[in-house]
């Protein structure tokens, strides 16, 4: 049963209530054995709010022993502090108090000194602080061998409550631990310090811990914990029991090398874990304390890496037992309480506490240990839990409650070839699971459900934990009854109660029945007993291994679980750290029991489990022994071993002369010079620190550096106990490279004996191995000490900067103090020192508290910390780290100064220099739309307002349109603010009349069009309110534009127009008064707009109908009979008054127009006009009355008249150019030819509307175009929006109607075009083909007015791909050469070659790259390519390289940066007499990053070839992963439509997609109907264009093919702008703008043509 200080985990759970008086609730029992004994639990504050998110904590019990000294420190530290009161009552003391400071220098000089402020930490022993300090060693225990417990102690525990064990106690410490006030006074030392300022001694002593100046041999005692070992937060005693309560950390080493290996991301986070580790050790063993026990299950880490060591366990423990090992005065009864009988449950079993598995499986493969037993071994390897119901420990089900199980027949029993999940869902279900799944597999990730479970123990659960787990309304009749319907409710597999516990049959809740037994037993006793039995059956004995292969073993993974449809479903994200998840026990097949041990008439019987009719030769048995022992050999890993010693691993080594009590003559030596001369402090500063973060660029440590370490390092261990912990270190170390253990007990035995290295260490890097061989000698008196590791070449600078600068976020601090102290370090320059690597891996552990920032400080320290991230960051970390920080912020609904600060111009336009317009518009720009919709903060909408202004220009008009214009316009009627209709209004004006014509008018149709074609009878009240808002939002829109118009343009657009907006609305019936009002209001302003005689002759004619209808309808008529006694209640009407019904619209039109034209005039014009006037009369007693002149009455008029679109804007006083510069967003460079003030006047609209045909060589001196002249209206290309049923943000993934027109055409080349590159503004194109001569030609164009502004001509050959090097500007571009050169000038920078095998490098070489077009038939580029020659490239930009095809079907890599010739990759041979030449590249992850895979560069790298052939490279190593025949024929595209999806075309007239995570060489898309070869094609989103001869097709990723399941393409023509010519053309290339929904073809006689 274990040790004696165990009980049961109902006594614990007892024992912990009554302790603490109910205020801390038992969340589950730790054990370290199979069986559900302990003595720690897992314990949380109860939660009386009901939110369920308590902080959980580690209660550890031990016996109270009154002469052990860990006994009497509580008890005199009490005593000597006043800890208890008269009643018992303990009040509420902590070893350090906030203000006090460290006393490791704590030397009495007999003085006192008022402007001293240094305390003591207290003492318990005779009162005498001196003695406390200082120590002498305990003679009767050995915590410390240099040190007395007492003062060990308190080094160990600086930050526990010392007192009686009570629930306000409890209270106190739990409150402090959640605030951060138990070490914040040390952190804002630091600060302090970083700041320049004068600090106490805290700081000081903080950083002489973790090595500042340096680490110390022989360490002093204090009362600063080492941010490495896990916080004691109390030491409390109860009756019989001391309490130790500790943090609870979210994994252990073992449970990540276990469940998510990947977590540990790569070998430098191994490096920094060993130094955290080594670093905390180095602590301890300079207190003479070794850990004793260090292996991965005693290292704990949370979800970003940081480790700490648990010390006060057994290290604490360690000062109850004397030098020969006695206990003093230890119950023999064990914890348990009087009575209990839950012992009794697991009397019969020979389990041991400690796990040894090699011993257990041939006990159990013999017959002496039986299958109960075995299998609770087996779940404590894999690491299942008692009392934890997420992670239960498991046990099959060996009977399906069908019939009573018989001896002699196959009825009642279960068939334990197949999981509980395949029985329960059936093999055709699980086949259809495991071919449609998007990851294929079987069953789900877990075998036993947290639902389950507690389904299994509901009649013994608290109800609080059914309604968490279960279902939130407890319904008791819908947990199964009895057994059968157990069984056959749930996939899931048993719990080891149903074998052993019958008090799970009894319910403790009212209205849930007991579950009932079977027919065949009668009672749950006896249930249990034949339950048990049957487990224990020699059939089952026969098949258990079949089940523990499925459950644990080989058939978990790889082709043995396809077979055995048991393909589990993998984590979602594999990096992410688990501390829970199905373990792989086994490898090879399980071998069957051989023996059984039963008892029968009171007597042991051993049979022979084999063949049933003949007993197996001796042969057989000797065969089968052979498995056995080979089969246990393999599973060595199951025993690792970490220490050397095989004796027990508490008992201390400190020699007999070190456990000598030390004078204090000899503590004095052992102190550092700045202890002895207390007052003379090292001198670190911030000048200090920073130059110990400072990394320089060759940091990294050569091999023969650390050899010459390993050979001749002196700080060696002084003690056997702490060369134990160095030895664990080696092998840990070992293990995290190798992902398994390096020693098992076999091989641990074989090198302590012999000095054989086990065989693992020869798979290690040679680095690596130097550092464990040397950690793992023999002679453990030549093992390096920690100190000599931390200082030596093992660990590159960068790890000891980052830990440097880490270190102080875990101290036990609140996030603001955390926040604080990044932002102050990184302000003076911290993250700039430490260069790009080191910012990026310490990025992880700062960014989450940006997120957590609410108050205006902490969001000013955010703001700088982002600030210097971005600054300091390179690409890939960037958009890995920081960017989804920044979509967290930009998220927070509520008010956030940092979120605001954030949509500052000088930020944003900082971040999309950083990573570029297209990922900017991908994750940043919809954020940026959200925060003016759905009720936004007023704050951030008007920032995010000014953004979207400052940044349109830059955009560009097809952009904005599309990310920016057209996204506003779908929220209207969501809840768009003020600010985003400002937005709207000042984009339009910024870009000029054209634009509002051409662009925002049409879709403000759209939306008129959308919401009053719609039949609002049968509409719910929710879709006729969106509906109305959304009209309201247009209206307002529109009433801001108009002051950006002529006259001649708004009654053109807005009144001539055959879908008149405002009278469309007007004359609906159906509509809300609201939306009527906001109409006629924004009539009469265009009205004043334009004057009284446009009003007169184009607007009075469209009101005639509205004007007879209002007058002569019923509401009218109502409005005379019921209205007479209304006369004169209204003499005004203002918009802030809603009216009444449609009848009020009279009151806001005809006054106002009648102000505006003069009354005769207007009732020339309205034959009603008698009625109206009456009806104005009657009810709101207006009657006209002449005032001279009718132009000038009533009027702020044409001239003076506010703009209506107002709405409380906050930037409605800015001027566009003002809130463009206020904000460090660039000035658009034509804002003086843009907005409402300044356009352009245009002599002829109707060049405007114009679609242009064929250009043929427009060059920069022609006549000026209007930029974007030629972009057709956004309304055009998308179909009617329902604006009533759309809900949601803005999405850039709207859809987009191809209408395969072609809108603009240009000359290009003289031959045809092979490539397009373009930038990531989608404003600059580059176009290679064939020039004159045929010689490569490449163009730059910018399609604002598709102008060549320069031409690249020192290409010899045709150029066959282009590509923009995105993060410098450049271009590469090849022709069988690739040559490198300035996007912008033309300048040529490298060249290369692969005959020459060396970069000719041209960096003062330029001339003239003016255009030159000399007219002639276009070339054609030769297939046939010598193998030395380049074909294809492809850019990495993630790792800025650039992989090239070669002639002879190899890879070859360049550094971009360094313009160097890389490594080559041979391409797989084949079976033909020549080398196919590449025809194609490309890589995942190229086009897209997924921040939560954190991959530094992208998985795998495809090339297709010239014989139909594809090849998968692993970009790690450059192995290939698979080459197949992917088509009939030349394959003329590859390209990455996500990490997982390869898209292929042809001249075989086919296009495929493959699936890489099936076995894509059988199971592929092929999208057929092409008449011809299929010559490219562009991905976009889940949409694919292909072009083939002079047509393209479309098809999409997602198709599920027609009716017999065939995937087919329907070419279809590229039309002119005329809508009937056909494009006759030969297509050549094909390139996609996304996000300007535009589409570019080249063509073979050298035109490139703007498609939409």
């Amino acid at each position: 049963m274990g040790r004696k200080s165990n009980m049961c985990f109902d006594c614990l759970q007892r024992r912990v209530e009554a302790d603490y008086s109910g205020e801390l609730s038992f969340v589950y029992g730790l054990s370290d054995s199979p069986l559900p004994f302990g003595s720690s639990a897992v314990v949380q504050m109860s939660d009386s709010g009901g939110a369920g998110t308590s902080q959980q904590f580690v209660l550890s019990y031990a016996p109270y022993c009154e002469e052990d000294c860990l006994s009497k420190y509580i008890d005199e530290y009490g005593f000597h502090e006043g800890g208890y009161d008269a009643e018992g009552e303990n009040t509420m003391h902590s070893n350090l108090g906030r203000d006090q400071i460290e006393v490791s220098v704590g030397i009495s000089s007999g003085e006192s000194d008022s402007s001293d402020t240094t305390t003591r930490c207290p003492s318990f022993s005779n009162g005498d602080r001196n003695i406390f300090v200082h120590g002498l060693s305990c003679e009767k225990c050995r915590l410390s061998s240099k040190f007395s417990c007492s003062r060990t102690i308190t080094s160990l525990a600086p930050t526990a409550r010392i007192g009686k064990a009570s629930s306000v106690l409890s209270k106190s410490f739990s409150s402090d631990f959640s605030s951060g006030a138990v070490e914040d006074h040390i952190l804002h030392s630091i600060n302090l310090l970083i700041d320049g300022k004068s600090v106490g001694q805290e700081s000081i002593n903080f950083y002489s811990l973790i090595g500042i100046p340096s680490f110390q041999e022989n360490g002093f005692p204090g009362c600063i914990r080492h941010p490495n070992i896990v916080p004691i937060l109390g030491i409390l005693k109860s009756s019989s029991h001391i309490n130790i309560m500790l943090q609870k950390m979210p994994f252990t080493l073992e449970n990540i090398m276990q469940y998510s290996p990947d977590a540990i991301k790569s070998d430098w986070h191994v490096i920094f874990l060993i130094y955290q580790v080594l670093s905390a050790l180095a602590y301890i063993h300079g207190l003479g304390i070794a850990h004793g026990n260090l292996c991965p299950s005693n290292i704990m880490l949370n979800d970003t890496g940081w480790c700490w060591l648990p010390i006060g366990g057994n290290q604490l423990l360690n000062s109850k037992v004397n030098l020969h090992g006695e206990c003093y005065n230890c119950s023999a009864c064990g914890f348990c309480f009087e009575g209990c009988s839950f012992s009794t449950l697991y009397a019969d079993l020979s389990l041991s506490e400690s796990v040894d598995w090699h011993s257990s499986f041939h006990s159990w493969w013999q017959g002496d240990l039986s299958n109960f037993e075995y299998l609770l071994i087996l779940n404590r390897l894999a690491g299942r839990r008692w009392g934890d119901h997420t992670f239960y420990t498991v046990m099959p089900w060996v009977v399906d409650f069908s019939a009573k199980p018989d001896e002699n027949s196959d009825v009642g029993w279960r068939d334990l070839s197949k999981s509980k999940w395949r029985l329960a869902k059936g093999d055709e279900q699980l086949d259809f699971t495991y071919s449609t799944s998007e990851i294929p597999h079987h069953v789900s990730d877990e075998c036993l459900s947290e639902l389950a479970v507690c389904s299994y123990k509901a009649r013994r659960l608290p109800l609080s934990v059914l309604k968490t787990a279960v279902r939130s309304v407890y319904e008791p009749n819908e947990y199964p009854s009895n057994m059968q319907r157990l069984y056959q409710w749930t996939p899931d597999e048993c719990i080891p109660e149903f074998y052993c516990d019958p008090r799970i049959f009894y319910s403790l809740h009212s209205g849930m029945p007991d579950l009932a037994v079977p027919s065949w037993a009668g009672t749950p006793e006896e249930f249990i007993n034949l339950h048990r039995d049957a487990l224990e059956n020699d059939r089952v004995s026969c098949q258990i291994h079949n089940w523990i292969d499925i459950t644990f073993g080989y058939k978990m993974y790889g082709a043995a679980a396809i077979d055995a449809k048991n393909v589990i479903l993998p984590p979602s994200i594999s990096t992410k750290p688990r501390s829970m998840g199905r373990r792989q026990l086994f490898t090879q097949p399980h071998p069957p029991r051989q023996k059984v041990t039963g008892k029968k008439n009171g007597y042991t019987k051993t049979m022979n489990i084999g063949c049933k009719d003949t007993l197996p030769s001796e042969t057989n048995n000797l065969q089968k022994l052979e498995e056995a022992a080979l089969f246990s050999e393999k599973s060595w890993h199951l025993c690792p071993c970490y220490n050397d010693y095989l004796k027990d691993p508490l008992k201390d080594c400190f020699s007999e002369k070190e456990l000598m009590v030390d004078g204090i003559d000899n503590i004095l030596s052992r102190q550092p010079d700045w202890v002895k001369n207390f007052g003379a402090s090292p001198n670190v500063d911030l000048s200090y620190l920073l130059e110990n973060l400072e990394v320089d660029d060759d940091s990294s440590t050569g091999f023969q550096e650390l050899f010459l370490w390993s050979q001749t390092f002196t700080s060696k261990i002084s003690s056997k106990s702490a060369s134990d912990d160095i030895f664990a270190i080696g092998c840990i170390l070992a293990e995290l490279q190798l992902r398994k253990p390096l020693f098992g007990l076999n091989s641990l035995d074989l090198y302590l004996e012999s000095g054989v290295l086990p065989s693992p260490m020869q798979e290690l890097p040679y680095h690596v191995r130097l550092i464990v061989e040397t950690c793992i000698q023999k002679d453990w008196s030549r093992r390096p000490s920690a100190k000599g590791i931390l200082e030596s070449p093992c660990f590159p600078k960068s790890v000891k900067s980052s830990y440097l600068f880490l270190v102080s976020f875990y101290l036990q601090a609140n996030d603001a103090s955390r926040l604080q102290y990044a932002a102050t370090f990184a302000k003076h320059g911290a993250l700039k020192a430490m260069g790009a690597f080191g910012v990026e891996m310490c990025a992880p552990y700062c960014l989450p508290l940006l997120v957590k920032s609410t108050l205006d400080t902490e969001a000013e320290w955010a703001y700088i910390l982002l600030s210097e991230f971005l600054k300091c960051l390179k690409l890939e970390a960037i958009m890995k780290l920081v960017v989804p920080s920044i979509q967290s912020i930009l998220q927070v609904t509520c008010h956030s100064h940092l979120k605001v600060s954030l949509l500052q111009g000088s930020f944003m336009h900082e971040l999309w220099n950083r990573i570029g317009k297209q990922a900017y518009l991908e994750k940043i720009h919809p954020l940026i739309i959200s925060n003016l919709s759905v009720a936004p903060q007023k704050s951030s909408s008007a920032a995010a307002t000014v953004l979207l202004i400052g940044s349109s220009e830059e955009l560009g008009v097809p952009i904005t349109v599309h990310q920016t214009i057209l996204s506003l316009i779908l929220c209207f009627g969501k809840g768009l603010c003020n600010d985003g209709i400002d937005a709207l209004v000042r984009i339009g004006g910024l870009f000029g009349e054209n634009v509002i014509v051409k662009q925002i008018l049409p879709l403000l149709r759209n939306v008129v069009h959308s919401c009053t074609e719609t039949s609002y009878a049968n509409k719910s009240e929710p879709l006729q309110s969106w509906g109305s808002l959304a009209l309201i939002d247009c209206l307002t829109t529109l009433d801001g534009i108009v002051p950006s118009l002529t006259n001649e343009i708004i009654v053109k657009e807005l009144i001539e127009d055959r879908s008149c907006m405002h009278v469309k609305i007007l004359m609906r019936r159906d509509l809300e008064n609201r939306v009527f009002q906001t109409s006629a209001m924004s009539l009469i302003r265009i009205c004043q707009q334009i004057g009284s005689d446009l009003t007169a002759l184009h607007v009075l004619p469209k009101l005639r109908e509205l004007f007879s209808e209002l007058a002569f309808s019923n509401e009218n008529d109502n409005h005379v009979l019921l209205g007479g006694n209304l006369k004169g209640q209204r003499m005004k009407f203002s918009k802030e008054d809603g009216i009444e019904s449609r009848m009020d619209l009279v009151l806001i039109l005809y006054p106002s127009l009648a102000s505006l034209l003069g009354i005769e005039k207007l009732r020339q014009c309205c034959a009603t006009w008698l009625l109206l006037e009456q009806f104005l009369l009657r009810h709101h007693n207006w009657k006209w009355e002449y005032t001279g002149d009718p132009s000038q009455s009533d009027l702020e008029g044409k001239h003076g008249r506010r703009s209506s679109y107002d709405k409380n804007s906050s930037s409605n006083n800015m001027s566009t150019k003002l809130l463009l510069n206020g904000v460090g967003w660039s000035v658009p460079q034509s804002q003086g030819q843009r907005g409402p003030q300044n356009t352009v006047p245009i002599k002829n609209l109707s060049e405007h509307y114009q679609n242009p045909v064929e250009r043929h060589g427009i060059s920069a001196a022609s006549e000026f175009q209007e930029p974007w002249y030629w972009f057709p209206s956004a309304a055009s290309s998308l179909s009617i929006l329902d604006f009533t049923s759309r809900t949601g943000f803005p999405k850039d993934e709207l859809p987009w109607k191809i209408k395969a027109s072609i809108i603009q055409s240009t000359r290009a080349h003289h031959g045809a075009v092979r490539s397009f590159a373009v930038g990531n503004n989608e404003c600059t194109v580059f176009t290679a083909g064939v020039g004159p001569g045929f010689r490569g030609n490449i163009q730059r164009w910018e399609l604002s007015t598709v102008d060549c502004v320069m031409s690249y001509n020192r290409h010899e050959e045709v150029v066959n791909d282009i590509r923009i090097l995105a993060s410098s500007g450049r271009v590469a571009s090849c022709d069988g050469t690739v040559h490198i050169w300035n996007g912008q000038t033309g300048k040529l920078i490298s060249a290369f070659s692969e005959s020459s095998l060396t970069s000719i490098r041209r960096n003062d070489r330029d001339e003239d790259n003016m255009l030159h077009f000399n007219p002639s038939p276009s070339g054609m580029i030769s297939n046939v390519f010598h193998g030395s020659l380049y074909t294809k490239i492809d850019y990495l930009e993630f790792i800025d390289r650039l992989a090239v095809g070669t002639g002879n079907g190899s890879l070859r890599f360049f550094d971009v940066n360094s313009g160097q010739k890389l490594h080559l990759w041979r391409g797989e041979p084949t079976d033909s007499s020549f080398s196919p030449l590449i025809s194609s590249i490309c890589s995942s992850g190229s086009a897209k990053l997924h921040p939560e895979d954190n991959v530094a560069y992208p998985s795998w790298i495809a090339a297709s070839f010239s014989t139909g052939y594809c090849s998968l490279f692993d970009m790690r190593s450059g192995n290939i992963i698979s080459s197949w025949q992917a088509h009939d024929g030349y394959v003329t595209k590859l390209a990455a439509a996500s990490d997982h999806l390869l898209v292929s075309s042809s001249l075989d007239k086919t296009l495929r997609i493959w699936d890489l995570r099936r076995n894509w060489a059988s199971e592929y898309t092929v999208f057929k109907g092409y008449s011809d070869s299929v010559s490219g094609f562009s991905v976009w989103g889940q949409n694919v264009i292909s072009i083939c001869k002079n047509k393209i097709g479309l098809c999409s990723l997602a198709s599920t093919g027609d009716e017999d399941g065939q995937f087919r393409v329907i070419p279809q023509n590229l039309y002119m702008s005329d809508g009937e010519s056909k494009n006759l053309s030969m297509l050549s290339a094909i390139s996609i703008l996304p996000f300007s929904r535009l589409f570019l073809v080249g063509t073979e006689d050298g035109h490139f043509k703007i498609c939409c």
